[in-house]
């Protein structure tokens, strides 16, 4: 683990802390999260790796993820999305353009590009 791995690390921890502040109150619309640490986008390991060890929730997880990917050049929409209630209502959030391994299983309900979180 190099400096900016660390800095990718600690930047993750303090937007999971805002995040996770905010979403009890439902207060994720215009949440600002904390600039994003000058990282190479090869630092991502370090987020993710945080945000398991943290036991990040999906839409927490998405969250954050959305902001560093957004600060390294690759917007994408936030989306929620839930299963029938026939099914056993369930709800995921996820990134638009990420595997869909299981959110094939969700109809979508919402999608929010960055600007509009």
């Amino acid at each position: 683990m190099n400096v900016r791995d660390i800095r990718a690390a600690l930047w993750t921890m303090r937007a999971l802390r805002v995040v996770n502040e905010a979403l009890p109150d439902g207060r994720w619309e215009g949440l600002e999260l904390p600039r994003v640490p000058p990282s190479p986008n090869s630092s991502e390991w370090a987020v993710e790796a945080v945000l398991r060890q943290r036991g990040a929730t999906c839409l927490a997880a998405a969250i954050v993820r959305q902001t560093w990917l957004a600060a390294h050049g690759s917007p994408r929409d936030l989306v929620i999305g839930v299963t029938p209630p026939a099914r056993g209502f369930t709800a995921h959030a996820w990134l638009s353009g990420e595997n869909p391994c299981h959110n094939a299983e969700y109809a979508e309900l919402l999608r929010r590009p960055i600007g509009e979180r």
